[in-house]
């Protein structure tokens, strides 16, 4: 791709995020997700393969879909109230559909379905601005409106995420659709604390995204694509490899990581409002995720590949994200000795 078609469409995407989070108008929210949704589609068919055309289609035809959806709740509320500012969703059918048209946008369980097909269409780069930058304005939008939406079709789509985030996870070998999972999984417990503190689903969505950015930018240094692959970095990337197994049991949420911050806040939060068999099951969800990504992080450290090199020194590939790699690695495992100032 042309370096100012690229530039062009990297500036579009954030320009549509940074419009939906500054706008107090639905109708000017709106229009930042569609320059978004519009700006990441050729970033996704970039690789002329039939793989990414699909993906495309897909994550376009969901897209609409959805900001039909936000579009429809919007202008119904409007109707009904003669309010067109997003803090003013005091109407039950628009809070549900609009609910419905984030969850979409975001890829929360029911409506998860299009996230790993997707995903395992495109290349890596894509992957980590789907799975992050994407995120940011419907996870805005619904932080936004948290104080007005429906608490309980928030639990039941944040129960739902996190056991269909552990579950789908467990029998997958590519990496891609693996860290689809770990994504619907994460929004799952964002989604579960969104109306009781949104503070919290706000920290939670940050950490998220230092970790599975970090796990992004080193299976592109690596070039690992499935789990086989990851059974050979240890070869020829050794320091990489450690942090990558860090890096995968602080997204598992293992103490004294940074994944396991917002778990343990938010369980306190729950236990708070008496929801005790509540935070259990998000707890035993829980470790279904770290299940998988404890058997990646046994591929990665403990296993040796069947085709192990006889020279002394393997051939090693030069790191261009030299630089972006160790900063992410910190922000992702050891962020937990700071929490009491996070949380001020």
């Amino acid at each position: 791709m042309s370096p100012y078609a690229l530039s062009m469409l990297m500036s579009s995407l954030a320009m549509g995020t940074i419009i939906t989070l500054s706008s107090s108008h639905w109708f000017l929210a709106w229009v930042g997700l569609e320059i978004n949704t519009l700006a990441i589609i050729p970033l996704m068919t970039k690789m002329h393969h039939p793989r990414a055309t699909e993906s495309a289609t897909k994550y376009f035809l969901t897209q609409a879909t959805a900001s039909a959806l936000l579009l429809f709740s919007s202008t119904m509320n409007a109707w009904m109230t003669g309010e067109w500012t997003i803090m003013d969703m005091n109407s039950y059918t628009p809070t549900t559909i609009l609910t419905i048209a984030l969850a979409i946008k975001l890829g929360i369980a029911p409506f998860h379905l299009w996230l790993p097909d997707v995903l395992q269409g495109l290349d890596m780069m894509t992957c980590l601005i789907l799975s992050t930058w994407q995120k940011l304005a419907p996870m805005a939008l619904l932080i936004l409106t948290s104080h007005q939406l429906n608490t309980n079709l928030l639990i039941l789509m944040a129960l739902a995420s996190a056991v269909i985030g552990g579950w789908g996870a467990l029998n997958q070998t590519q990496m891609r659709k693996i860290m689809a999972y770990s994504s619907i999984a994460h929004l799952g417990w964002m989604t579960l604390v969104i109306s009781f503190a949104p503070g919290l689903a706000l920290l939670n969505l940050m950490i998220y995204l230092m970790m599975t950015s970090s796990m992004f930018v080193m299976l592109m240094t690596m070039n690992a694509t499935n789990m086989n692959k990851l059974s050979i970095s240890w070869l020829k990337t050794p320091t990489l490899a450690a942090s990558m197994m860090t890096g995968l049991l602080s997204l598992g949420g293992l103490p004294p990581l940074s994944g396991f911050l917002p778990k343990w806040l938010i369980l306190q939060e729950m236990t708070k409002h008496h929801l005790g068999a509540l935070s259990a099951v998000m707890a035993l969800s829980a470790l279904l995720s770290l299940f998988f990504y404890l058997r990646l992080s046994y591929m990665i450290s403990m296993t040796s590949p069947p085709n192990i090199s006889n020279a002394n020194l393997t051939w090693r590939k030069k790191n261009d994200l030299s630089l972006v790699n160790p900063i992410l690695v910190v922000l992702s495992t050891m962020l937990v000795p700071i929490t009491p100032m996070l949380l001020m």
